[in-house]
């Protein structure tokens, strides 16, 4: 399964998340999203319908509680039929490696956790490369400044810890990088996907401090894990630009609010909210290299018209010359909350619906309209339209 031509790093532009998240919710529930919209059921079915509406990689995941059993043990029957499923339907994979979930009864704080998780990524390196055909690409650690935010922090994920965010975070890069070298070590020619939110705060009022306080988010702390893993900040972990890789983005219409009032994002209409090329732009000057959109997504009936915004702001990326490699549309299904399991959110190209314990899937036809129009994409890149970008190596 080779890539295609120009600026496409997968065999499509536009690919699938399947919302992956594992561990113990902020009332202490366990949770599994896989097995929660019965993708674990339904892989070889999930991956035909990406193949029938043009898509052709996706976002999957390595569940590490279920994988790691102890002292070096690992079970990997639970991958095996998304292995079986992406060669029957040739669909390229990003493995995620920590979604979250951790083993039970390791301390994310302590000096084993990096030597657990170095180890473990090595033995999954080794696995899918024995098992897959192609590039390997995997994501080692899956968002460290919202995890350590909600983790650490705020306690909404295990550790379940109040203010030890940046001790999280310090803890997780240190793990990524490590893990990082495991999986070179197994599989040299892997490439890595460091997948991080975007996000921009505005100031909560018109004070020096608050416009003080907003800058330091915007142009340090949003950065922070992505820094680290560049070897820019804390040089001490080890981090190196050879680490950073390809840079995954993740970026939510609620990525955008006034400092202080989180989880109240900004109105579409707001003046001073942000596009979205402005902020990956920031990104690609600071570091360079490869970028992906590795989740985005709206809810209800905003789910076309945010693809079509984002078709509208990747063009305009695309013509700058950004080496914008793909867009993935994330989570591909609707899904239970994650505090609220009894609670579903349609944010996917598919709806779940269930019948006689099937959760059944049903297309969500604006959402798919969108797409379809989006993916004249594909068609400009390979007619050489974004000339001023880069080919993919």
């Amino acid at each position: 399964m080779g890539q295609k031509k120009g600026c496409i790093m997968f065999r499509s532009f536009f690919f699938a998340g399947f919302e992956c998240a594992t561990g113990y919710n902020a009332i202490g529930e366990w949770i599994d999203q896989v097995a929660a919209t019965h993708h674990d059921r339904h892989a070889d079915e999930d991956y035909n319908l990406l193949k029938s509406v043009g898509i052709h990689a996706s976002r999957e995941a390595i569940r590490w509680p279920l994988v790691d059993k102890g002292n070096g043990n690992y079970d990997f029957s639970s991958v095996q039929p998304f292995l079986d499923a992406s060669r029957k339907h040739e669909i390229q994979v990003i493995w995620d490696l920590f979604h979250y979930g951790y083993p039970h009864e390791l301390d994310l704080f302590s000096e084993d956790f990096p030597r657990r998780f170095s180890d473990y990524c090595f033995a999954a390196a080794n696995y899918i490369c024995a098992n897959q055909d192609g590039l390997c690409y995997f994501t080692p650690v899956n968002e460290p400044s919202f995890f350590s935010w909600a983790g650490g922090h705020v306690g909404r994920f295990a550790p379940h810890c109040i203010g030890k965010g940046v001790e999280l975070k310090r803890s997780l890069i240190r793990a990524a990088i490590q893990g990082i070298n495991a999986i070179r070590a197994a599989v040299p020619s892997a490439r890595i996907i460091n997948v991080d939110p975007l996000c921009h705060v505005i100031p909560r009022d018109d004070s020096q401090q608050a416009q003080k306080d907003a800058n330091w988010f915007n142009e340090v702390a949003v950065f922070e894990s992505w820094d680290m893993l560049a070897g820019r900040r804390m040089p001490e972990l080890g981090g190196s630009r050879s680490h950073l890789d390809i840079i995954g983005i993740n970026y939510y219409w609620t990525n955008q609010w006034i400092l202080g009032q989180d989880e109240r994002p900004l109105p579409e209409d707001h003046p001073k909210r942000v596009s979205l090329r402005e902020l990956v732009k920031k990104v690609y000057y600071r570091y360079s290299g490869d970028l992906l959109i590795t989740e985005t997504s709206h809810v209800d009936d905003m789910r076309p018209k945010w693809l079509n915004q984002v078709e509208d702001e990747v063009e305009a990326l695309l013509h700058d010359g950004v080496p914008l490699r793909g867009v993935c549309l994330y989570p591909i299904l609707g899904m239970p909350e994650w505090h609220d399991q009894a609670r579903w959110t349609q944010m996917g190209l598919w709806e779940l619906t269930e019948t006689n314990s099937t959760l059944e899937r049903h297309i969500y036809q604006p959402m798919y309209d969108a797409l379809k129009k989006a993916q004249r994409i594909e068609k400009k890149i390979e007619a050489g339209e974004f000339s001023r970008v880069l080919a993919f190596v």
